[in-house]
Protein backbone atom coordinates (compact mmCIF):
# COMPACT_ATOMS: atom_id res chain seq x y z
CA UNK A 1 0.00 0.00 0.00
CA UNK A 2 1.34 3.61 -0.98
CA UNK A 3 -0.35 6.41 1.43
CA UNK A 4 -0.29 9.68 -0.67
CA UNK A 5 -1.65 12.84 1.65
CA UNK A 6 -2.98 15.61 0.25
CA UNK A 7 -2.99 18.58 2.36
CA UNK A 8 -3.10 22.67 1.50
CA UNK A 9 -0.59 25.02 2.54
CA UNK A 10 -2.66 28.23 2.28
CA UNK A 11 -0.34 31.69 2.02
CA UNK A 12 -0.99 33.48 5.07
CA UNK A 13 -0.44 37.66 4.53
CA UNK A 14 0.54 40.36 2.52
CA UNK A 15 4.30 38.89 3.06
CA UNK A 16 3.46 35.68 1.56
CA UNK A 17 4.33 33.26 3.98
CA UNK A 18 3.42 29.65 3.88
CA UNK A 19 1.93 28.21 6.56
CA UNK A 20 2.76 24.08 7.62
CA UNK A 21 0.07 23.90 10.38
CA UNK A 22 -2.66 22.52 8.51
CA UNK A 23 -0.42 19.82 6.89
CA UNK A 24 1.75 19.17 10.62
CA UNK A 25 -2.20 18.56 12.28
CA UNK A 26 -3.61 16.58 9.04
CA UNK A 27 -0.82 14.45 9.30
CA UNK A 28 -1.18 13.96 13.28
CA UNK A 29 -4.43 12.96 13.10
CA UNK A 30 -3.76 10.35 9.81
CA UNK A 31 -0.98 8.75 12.13
CA UNK A 32 -3.54 8.62 15.34
CA UNK A 33 -5.14 6.48 13.02
CA UNK A 34 -3.00 4.00 12.54
CA UNK A 35 -1.84 5.35 9.00
CA UNK A 36 1.72 7.16 7.90
CA UNK A 37 1.47 8.84 4.60
CA UNK A 38 4.50 8.30 1.85
CA UNK A 39 3.83 11.28 0.33
CA UNK A 40 2.86 14.60 0.60
CA UNK A 41 1.18 16.27 -2.14
CA UNK A 42 1.19 19.65 -0.63
CA UNK A 43 -1.39 22.08 -2.60
CA UNK A 44 -0.31 26.11 -2.99
CA UNK A 45 -1.08 29.06 -5.41
CA UNK A 46 2.83 29.01 -5.91
CA UNK A 47 5.81 26.30 -5.86
CA UNK A 48 7.07 25.19 -1.92
CA UNK A 49 9.72 27.36 -0.58
CA UNK A 50 12.66 24.83 0.18
CA UNK A 51 13.11 25.65 4.12
CA UNK A 52 8.95 24.71 3.93
CA UNK A 53 9.70 21.20 2.28
CA UNK A 54 12.17 20.33 4.94
CA UNK A 55 9.65 21.86 7.92
CA UNK A 56 7.37 19.45 6.10
CA UNK A 57 9.70 16.38 6.50
CA UNK A 58 11.32 16.55 9.75
CA UNK A 59 7.36 17.13 11.89
CA UNK A 60 5.57 14.70 9.20
CA UNK A 61 8.55 12.28 9.22
CA UNK A 62 8.66 11.74 5.67
CA UNK A 63 11.86 11.97 3.56
CA UNK A 64 11.91 15.75 2.00
CA UNK A 65 12.12 13.99 -1.65
CA UNK A 66 9.16 12.61 -0.93
CA UNK A 67 6.91 16.07 -0.02
CA UNK A 68 5.42 17.47 -3.54
CA UNK A 69 4.73 20.79 -4.36
CA UNK A 70 1.22 20.40 -6.17
CA UNK A 71 1.54 24.55 -7.43
CA UNK A 72 -1.08 26.22 -9.80
CA UNK A 73 -0.48 25.21 -13.57
CA UNK A 74 -2.19 26.50 -16.42
CA UNK A 75 -4.31 23.45 -16.86
CA UNK A 76 -5.07 20.17 -14.59
CA UNK A 77 -3.22 17.64 -17.40
CA UNK A 78 -0.10 19.37 -16.67
CA UNK A 79 -0.46 17.93 -12.82
CA UNK A 80 1.05 14.44 -14.01
CA UNK A 81 3.81 15.96 -15.55
CA UNK A 82 4.54 17.88 -12.30
CA UNK A 83 4.64 14.87 -10.32
CA UNK A 84 6.89 13.22 -12.60
CA UNK A 85 9.13 16.01 -12.84
CA UNK A 86 9.61 15.75 -8.45
CA UNK A 87 10.09 11.69 -9.16
CA UNK A 88 6.54 10.86 -7.46
CA UNK A 89 6.19 7.60 -9.88
CA UNK A 90 9.17 6.32 -8.43
CA UNK A 91 8.40 6.70 -5.18
CA UNK A 92 4.97 4.88 -5.61
CA UNK A 93 6.31 2.19 -7.17
CA UNK A 94 9.22 1.52 -5.12
CA UNK A 95 6.91 1.83 -2.07
CA UNK A 96 4.54 -0.92 -4.61
CA UNK A 97 7.85 -2.77 -4.81
CA UNK A 98 7.32 -2.51 -8.59
CA UNK A 99 10.54 -0.14 -9.17
CA UNK A 100 11.05 -1.98 -12.59
CA UNK A 101 7.91 -0.20 -14.26
CA UNK A 102 9.66 3.40 -13.09
CA UNK A 103 12.05 3.86 -16.92
CA UNK A 104 8.66 2.60 -18.63
CA UNK A 105 6.74 5.31 -17.77
CA UNK A 106 6.89 8.09 -20.77
CA UNK A 107 4.74 10.91 -20.88
CA UNK A 108 6.15 12.49 -23.97
CA UNK A 109 2.01 12.13 -25.83
CA UNK A 110 0.31 13.19 -22.72
CA UNK A 111 2.36 16.41 -22.82
CA UNK A 112 2.45 17.27 -26.51
CA UNK A 113 -0.61 16.00 -27.04
CA UNK A 114 -2.50 16.80 -23.66
CA UNK A 115 -1.58 19.61 -21.72
CA UNK A 116 0.67 21.34 -24.35
CA UNK A 117 -2.01 21.16 -27.07
CA UNK A 118 -4.33 22.28 -24.46
CA UNK A 119 -2.54 25.79 -23.75
CA UNK A 120 -1.97 26.85 -27.64
CA UNK A 121 -5.26 26.25 -28.88
CA UNK A 122 -6.19 29.40 -30.47
CA UNK A 123 -9.49 29.41 -32.67
CA UNK A 124 -12.53 30.35 -30.06
CA UNK A 125 -15.75 28.46 -30.26
CA UNK A 126 -18.59 29.93 -27.87
CA UNK A 127 -20.72 28.04 -26.17
CA UNK A 128 -23.65 28.22 -23.83
CA UNK A 129 -24.78 25.94 -20.76
CA UNK A 130 -28.32 26.46 -20.18
CA UNK A 131 -28.65 25.03 -16.54
CA UNK A 132 -30.02 25.40 -12.88
CA UNK A 133 -27.01 25.01 -11.16
CA UNK A 134 -25.14 27.33 -12.70
CA UNK A 135 -23.52 28.56 -9.34
CA UNK A 136 -21.63 25.55 -8.30
CA UNK A 137 -20.13 24.81 -11.67
CA UNK A 138 -18.45 21.17 -9.97
CA UNK A 139 -22.40 20.04 -10.51
CA UNK A 140 -21.70 19.83 -14.15
CA UNK A 141 -18.33 19.15 -13.93
CA UNK A 142 -18.53 15.63 -16.23
CA UNK A 143 -20.37 18.06 -19.28
CA UNK A 144 -17.52 20.38 -19.31
CA UNK A 145 -14.49 17.88 -19.08
CA UNK A 146 -16.59 16.37 -21.74
CA UNK A 147 -16.63 19.82 -23.96
CA UNK A 148 -12.74 20.46 -22.94
CA UNK A 149 -12.22 16.56 -24.84
CA UNK A 150 -14.13 17.89 -27.77
CA UNK A 151 -12.45 21.06 -27.85
CA UNK A 152 -9.07 19.13 -27.89
CA UNK A 153 -10.03 16.92 -30.66
CA UNK A 154 -11.88 19.63 -32.68
CA UNK A 155 -8.37 22.24 -32.32
CA UNK A 156 -10.88 24.72 -30.85
CA UNK A 157 -10.84 26.62 -27.76
CA UNK A 158 -13.37 26.72 -25.10
CA UNK A 159 -14.73 29.89 -24.06
CA UNK A 160 -18.15 28.49 -21.80
CA UNK A 161 -20.65 30.61 -20.88
CA UNK A 162 -23.16 30.04 -18.08
CA UNK A 163 -26.96 30.89 -18.72
CA UNK A 164 -29.21 30.74 -15.60
CA UNK A 165 -32.60 29.37 -17.14
CA UNK A 166 -34.91 30.61 -14.50
CA UNK A 167 -34.01 34.47 -15.88
CA UNK A 168 -34.57 33.03 -19.94
CA UNK A 169 -38.42 32.64 -18.56
CA UNK A 170 -41.04 35.84 -18.85
CA UNK A 171 -41.55 36.43 -15.12
CA UNK A 172 -37.40 37.16 -15.09
CA UNK A 173 -38.60 40.16 -17.34
CA UNK A 174 -40.82 41.53 -14.50
CA UNK A 175 -38.82 40.72 -11.83
CA UNK A 176 -35.06 40.45 -12.33
CA UNK A 177 -35.10 42.60 -16.31
CA UNK A 178 -30.94 42.74 -15.82
CA UNK A 179 -30.32 39.40 -15.31
CA UNK A 180 -33.03 38.24 -17.84
CA UNK A 181 -31.16 40.89 -20.56
CA UNK A 182 -27.92 39.75 -19.93
CA UNK A 183 -29.21 35.75 -19.84
CA UNK A 184 -30.82 36.36 -23.27
CA UNK A 185 -27.48 38.40 -24.82
CA UNK A 186 -25.46 35.17 -23.89
CA UNK A 187 -27.85 32.66 -25.39
CA UNK A 188 -27.82 34.91 -28.60
CA UNK A 189 -24.01 35.20 -28.48
CA UNK A 190 -23.39 31.44 -28.40
CA UNK A 191 -21.92 29.51 -31.51
CA UNK A 192 -24.11 26.23 -29.72
CA UNK A 193 -26.31 25.79 -26.83
CA UNK A 194 -25.86 22.81 -24.73
CA UNK A 195 -28.95 21.99 -22.34
CA UNK A 196 -27.97 19.39 -19.07
CA UNK A 197 -29.49 17.65 -16.72
CA UNK A 198 -31.65 18.16 -13.85
CA UNK A 199 -34.23 17.46 -11.51
CA UNK A 200 -37.58 19.43 -10.29
CA UNK A 201 -39.23 22.22 -12.29
CA UNK A 202 -37.07 25.87 -11.42
CA UNK A 203 -35.67 27.19 -14.56
CA UNK A 204 -37.43 24.12 -17.10
CA UNK A 205 -39.39 26.62 -18.72
CA UNK A 206 -35.93 28.72 -19.53
CA UNK A 207 -34.75 25.38 -20.45
CA UNK A 208 -37.65 24.73 -23.01
CA UNK A 209 -37.13 28.49 -24.74
CA UNK A 210 -33.71 27.83 -24.90
CA UNK A 211 -34.43 24.79 -26.80
CA UNK A 212 -37.05 26.45 -29.25
CA UNK A 213 -34.13 29.22 -29.43
CA UNK A 214 -31.68 27.23 -31.22
CA UNK A 215 -34.11 24.73 -33.06
CA UNK A 216 -35.98 28.31 -34.39
CA UNK A 217 -32.94 30.10 -35.19
CA UNK A 218 -30.93 27.13 -36.43
CA UNK A 219 -27.90 27.20 -33.31
CA UNK A 220 -26.00 23.60 -32.28
CA UNK A 221 -28.23 22.13 -29.89
CA UNK A 222 -27.00 19.31 -27.89
CA UNK A 223 -29.33 18.37 -24.96
CA UNK A 224 -28.85 15.38 -22.36
CA UNK A 225 -31.23 13.68 -20.47
CA UNK A 226 -33.62 16.70 -19.13
CA UNK A 227 -32.40 18.53 -22.04
CA UNK A 228 -33.76 15.75 -24.38
CA UNK A 229 -36.64 16.34 -22.37
CA UNK A 230 -37.53 19.63 -23.00
CA UNK A 231 -36.65 19.41 -26.27
CA UNK A 232 -39.33 17.16 -26.90
CA UNK A 233 -41.71 19.34 -25.04
CA UNK A 234 -40.87 22.45 -27.19
CA UNK A 235 -41.15 19.95 -30.14
CA UNK A 236 -44.75 18.96 -28.99
CA UNK A 237 -46.03 22.92 -27.96
CA UNK A 238 -44.37 24.76 -30.92
CA UNK A 239 -44.49 22.25 -33.86
CA UNK A 240 -47.49 20.09 -33.16
CA UNK A 241 -49.50 23.12 -32.00
CA UNK A 242 -50.08 20.91 -28.37
CA UNK A 243 -49.56 24.30 -26.38
CA UNK A 244 -49.85 22.27 -22.89
CA UNK A 245 -47.44 19.62 -23.29
CA UNK A 246 -45.24 18.86 -20.31
CA UNK A 247 -43.39 16.85 -17.86
CA UNK A 248 -45.83 14.73 -15.58
CA UNK A 249 -42.57 15.59 -12.97
CA UNK A 250 -43.53 18.98 -12.78
CA UNK A 251 -47.11 18.74 -14.14
CA UNK A 252 -48.90 15.51 -12.73
CA UNK A 253 -52.42 16.17 -14.10
CA UNK A 254 -51.01 17.68 -17.45
CA UNK A 255 -53.71 16.56 -20.16
CA UNK A 256 -50.87 15.72 -22.60
CA UNK A 257 -47.90 14.58 -21.05
CA UNK A 258 -44.91 14.90 -24.01
CA UNK A 259 -42.69 13.23 -20.81
CA UNK A 260 -43.61 10.74 -18.17
CA UNK A 261 -42.86 8.69 -15.75
CA UNK A 262 -40.60 5.13 -16.25
CA UNK A 263 -43.93 2.16 -15.58
CA UNK A 264 -41.58 0.26 -13.86
CA UNK A 265 -40.08 2.81 -11.50
CA UNK A 266 -42.05 2.89 -7.86
CA UNK A 267 -43.58 6.50 -7.59
CA UNK A 268 -43.59 6.46 -3.71
CA UNK A 269 -39.64 5.71 -2.77
CA UNK A 270 -37.28 7.58 -4.20
CA UNK A 271 -33.95 5.95 -3.11
CA UNK A 272 -32.56 3.34 -5.57
CA UNK A 273 -35.93 4.04 -8.13
CA UNK A 274 -33.45 5.18 -11.32
CA UNK A 275 -32.45 4.01 -14.09
CA UNK A 276 -28.57 3.38 -14.10
CA UNK A 277 -25.95 2.40 -15.93
CA UNK A 278 -24.77 1.44 -19.17
CA UNK A 279 -27.28 -0.26 -21.64
CA UNK A 280 -27.56 -0.53 -25.26
CA UNK A 281 -29.45 2.14 -27.40
CA UNK A 282 -30.14 0.37 -30.76
CA UNK A 283 -30.36 2.61 -34.06
CA UNK A 284 -33.09 2.83 -36.40
CA UNK A 285 -30.95 4.03 -39.15
CA UNK A 286 -27.48 3.61 -40.46
CA UNK A 287 -27.86 7.05 -42.03
CA UNK A 288 -28.75 9.36 -39.28
CA UNK A 289 -26.47 11.93 -37.59
CA UNK A 290 -25.60 9.81 -34.49
CA UNK A 291 -24.35 6.53 -36.64
CA UNK A 292 -21.96 8.66 -38.19
CA UNK A 293 -20.43 10.40 -35.58
CA UNK A 294 -20.22 7.19 -33.11
CA UNK A 295 -19.21 5.13 -36.69
CA UNK A 296 -21.71 2.58 -35.42
CA UNK A 297 -24.33 0.33 -37.38
CA UNK A 298 -26.57 -1.25 -35.23
CA UNK A 299 -26.10 -0.07 -31.34
CA UNK A 300 -23.97 1.90 -29.12
CA UNK A 301 -23.82 1.56 -25.27
CA UNK A 302 -23.66 4.50 -22.73
CA UNK A 303 -24.81 5.16 -19.24
CA UNK A 304 -27.86 6.41 -18.02
CA UNK A 305 -28.95 8.17 -14.64
CA UNK A 306 -33.40 9.29 -15.01
CA UNK A 307 -36.26 8.31 -13.92
CA UNK A 308 -38.46 10.32 -16.35
CA UNK A 309 -39.12 9.49 -20.38
CA UNK A 310 -40.23 10.59 -23.35
CA UNK A 311 -43.97 9.18 -24.08
CA UNK A 312 -44.06 6.42 -26.38
CA UNK A 313 -47.82 7.34 -27.39
CA UNK A 314 -47.05 10.98 -28.56
CA UNK A 315 -43.49 9.58 -30.58
CA UNK A 316 -45.81 8.81 -34.06
CA UNK A 317 -47.21 12.10 -34.14
CA UNK A 318 -43.57 13.84 -33.48
CA UNK A 319 -41.81 11.74 -36.00
CA UNK A 320 -44.10 12.87 -38.55
CA UNK A 321 -43.84 16.67 -37.63
CA UNK A 322 -39.96 15.67 -38.41
CA UNK A 323 -38.65 14.89 -35.01
CA UNK A 324 -36.81 11.49 -35.32
CA UNK A 325 -36.02 9.18 -32.48
CA UNK A 326 -32.80 7.74 -34.00
CA UNK A 327 -31.96 5.71 -31.10
CA UNK A 328 -34.67 3.32 -28.98
CA UNK A 329 -33.58 0.76 -26.31
CA UNK A 330 -33.69 -3.00 -26.62
CA UNK A 331 -37.78 -3.05 -26.26
CA UNK A 332 -38.46 -0.81 -28.99
CA UNK A 333 -40.44 1.86 -26.26
CA UNK A 334 -37.98 3.80 -24.54
CA UNK A 335 -36.21 6.86 -26.74
CA UNK A 336 -32.56 7.40 -26.15
CA UNK A 337 -32.06 9.46 -29.06
CA UNK A 338 -33.49 12.54 -31.22
CA UNK A 339 -32.57 14.46 -34.24
CA UNK A 340 -34.47 16.79 -36.06
CA UNK A 341 -35.54 15.66 -39.58
CA UNK A 342 -33.33 17.58 -41.90
CA UNK A 343 -30.16 17.54 -39.85
CA UNK A 344 -27.35 18.20 -40.83
CA UNK A 345 -28.10 19.70 -44.27
CA UNK A 346 -31.00 22.70 -42.91
CA UNK A 347 -30.28 22.90 -39.02
CA UNK A 348 -26.72 22.23 -38.48
CA UNK A 349 -26.96 19.78 -35.58
CA UNK A 350 -29.98 19.37 -33.29
CA UNK A 351 -29.21 16.29 -31.35
CA UNK A 352 -30.54 15.05 -28.02
CA UNK A 353 -30.17 11.87 -25.84
CA UNK A 354 -31.80 10.23 -22.65
CA UNK A 355 -28.08 9.14 -21.59
CA UNK A 356 -25.29 10.68 -20.87
CA UNK A 357 -22.45 10.77 -23.29
CA UNK A 358 -20.21 12.61 -20.90
CA UNK A 359 -19.83 9.58 -18.51
CA UNK A 360 -17.77 8.25 -20.89
CA UNK A 361 -15.36 11.18 -22.95
CA UNK A 362 -11.84 10.78 -22.29
CA UNK A 363 -8.81 12.83 -23.14
CA UNK A 364 -7.62 11.93 -26.35
CA UNK A 365 -11.35 10.16 -26.85
CA UNK A 366 -13.83 12.70 -27.03
CA UNK A 367 -17.71 11.60 -26.69
CA UNK A 368 -18.26 11.28 -30.45
CA UNK A 369 -21.84 13.47 -29.38
CA UNK A 370 -19.73 16.14 -28.10
CA UNK A 371 -17.36 15.76 -30.73
CA UNK A 372 -20.18 16.67 -33.23
CA UNK A 373 -21.83 19.41 -31.45
CA UNK A 374 -18.33 21.36 -31.04
CA UNK A 375 -17.75 20.92 -34.99
CA UNK A 376 -21.30 22.14 -35.58
CA UNK A 377 -20.25 25.16 -33.08
CA UNK A 378 -17.65 25.81 -35.20
CA UNK A 379 -18.76 25.38 -38.75
CA UNK A 380 -16.96 22.32 -39.70
CA UNK A 381 -19.07 19.89 -39.23
CA UNK A 382 -20.31 19.03 -42.98
CA UNK A 383 -16.27 19.04 -43.48
CA UNK A 384 -16.01 16.27 -41.11
CA UNK A 385 -18.81 14.35 -41.99
CA UNK A 386 -17.88 14.50 -45.73
CA UNK A 387 -15.11 12.29 -45.03
CA UNK A 388 -16.78 10.03 -43.56
CA UNK A 389 -18.31 6.75 -44.54
CA UNK A 390 -21.61 5.80 -43.41
CA UNK A 391 -21.75 2.96 -41.31
CA UNK A 392 -22.64 -0.12 -43.85
CA UNK A 393 -24.28 -3.09 -41.75
CA UNK A 394 -22.68 -6.43 -41.61
CA UNK A 395 -23.69 -9.67 -43.05
CA UNK A 396 -24.91 -11.02 -39.40
CA UNK A 397 -26.09 -7.91 -38.33
CA UNK A 398 -29.90 -7.52 -37.98
CA UNK A 399 -31.41 -4.98 -41.11
CA UNK A 400 -32.41 -1.43 -40.22
CA UNK A 401 -34.61 0.54 -42.04
CA UNK A 402 -33.47 3.41 -43.28
CA UNK A 403 -34.53 7.03 -42.86
CA UNK A 404 -35.15 10.26 -44.31
CA UNK A 405 -32.64 11.99 -41.64
CA UNK A 406 -29.42 12.31 -43.20
CA UNK A 407 -27.91 11.21 -46.72
CA UNK A 408 -24.32 12.33 -46.91
CA UNK A 409 -21.50 9.51 -47.52
CA UNK A 410 -19.11 9.59 -44.91
CA UNK A 411 -15.45 8.03 -45.09
CA UNK A 412 -12.16 8.69 -42.40
CA UNK A 413 -11.07 11.63 -41.38
CA UNK A 414 -8.70 13.23 -38.77
CA UNK A 415 -8.78 17.17 -37.52
CA UNK A 416 -5.69 19.50 -37.27
CA UNK A 417 -5.66 22.71 -35.07
CA UNK A 418 -5.66 24.69 -38.79
CA UNK A 419 -8.08 22.66 -40.44
CA UNK A 420 -9.50 19.33 -41.49
CA UNK A 421 -6.92 16.73 -43.19
CA UNK A 422 -8.01 13.32 -44.91
CA UNK A 423 -7.38 9.90 -43.40
CA UNK A 424 -9.15 6.61 -43.04
CA UNK A 425 -8.95 5.55 -39.44
CA UNK A 426 -12.11 3.39 -38.79
CA UNK A 427 -14.41 3.06 -35.59
CA UNK A 428 -12.63 2.62 -32.60
CA UNK A 429 -9.51 4.30 -33.81
CA UNK A 430 -11.21 7.20 -35.27
CA UNK A 431 -11.09 8.91 -31.92
CA UNK A 432 -7.17 8.48 -31.51
CA UNK A 433 -6.14 9.40 -35.51
CA UNK A 434 -8.41 12.30 -34.46
CA UNK A 435 -6.18 13.45 -31.59
CA UNK A 436 -2.59 12.51 -33.52
CA UNK A 437 -3.46 14.19 -37.01
CA UNK A 438 -4.43 17.36 -34.93
CA UNK A 439 -0.75 17.63 -34.02
CA UNK A 440 0.56 17.97 -37.03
Amino acid sequence: MCIVHVSLVPIIGVVGEQKTKPTQHSVAVLRSLGLQPDLLACRCSVPLDEGVRQKLALFCQVPAENVLTMHDVSNIWRIPLLMQSQHAHKTILDTLRLPHYAEKLDMHTWKTHIADRWDNLKDVVHISMCGKYTDLSDAYLSVIKALQHACMAAGMKLQLTWVEAQYLEPEAKEEEPEKYEDSWKNLRAADGVLVPGGFGNRGVEGKILAAQYARENKIPYLGICLGMQVAVIEFARNVLGIKDADSTEFNPGTPNPAVVFMPEISTKHMGGTMRLGARKTLLQSISCLTAKLYQKEQYVDERHRHRYEVNPQMVPQLEAAGLLFVGKDETGERMEIVELQDNPSDHPFYVAAQFHPEFKSRPGRASPLFLGFILASAKRLNSYLTSRATPQPSPMSTPIKPSPATSIGLEGLSLSGSGLANSTSHSSTVQHALFRGSQS
